[in-house]
């Protein structure tokens, strides 16, 4: 999946610790909240796991626009695969429409292409739907698990 990315140069890095405030700007951008400490515990362990590069960012001129969070679990819930998880896809807003999130998963995937990594997994809520359509433009599909949670509160 290649895009004519016209004159924006996007340079595809590994996150750095450097990187939280942007990150936690980002998104703030998307979420109206601060999430300083849980971005804090995933920027941690993503430099912490660095065998397998799951966490990128995107740079335009020097400056972070976008980044995709997750790691590689060797097994879980009777899946003895290892498979990649990510839990955070990020593009600033201002930046919207360059090619900035396709471009972190094209690079996402041949990173873990390397490692005999066969699989992302991700997940989304229903109404999400900008989010659902970038996705499946990216090749994700159903997949043929349920996720299951049960409230404890109330």
């Amino acid at each position: 999946m290649d895009f004519d990315r016209s004159s924006t140069d996007i340079r595809i890095r590994t996150l750095t610790q450097g990187d939280l405030a942007r990150l936690v700007a980002m998104d703030a951008q998307h979420t109206g909240r601060t999430r300083s400490t849980w971005f804090e515990g995933r920027l941690s362990r993503a430099l912490a796991t660095s065998d397998v590069r799951v966490s990128l960012g995107a740079e335009i001129d020097g400056t972070l626009v976008g980044a995709v969070l997750g790691m590689v679990q060797y097994g879980e819930y009777g899946v003895a695969e290892p498979v990649a998880v990510v839990d955070t896809i990020l593009v600033d807003q201002r930046y919207g429409g360059q090619h900035i999130g396709a471009s972190l998963m094209e690079h996402l995937a041949r990173n873990l292409t390397a490692f005999h990594i066969e699989r992302i997994r991700t997940e989304v809520a229903w109404d999400q739907q900008h989010l659902l359509h970038f996705l499946g433009h990216s090749g994700f599909v159903l997949a043929q698990r349920l996720v299951l949670e049960r409230e404890l509160l109330g």
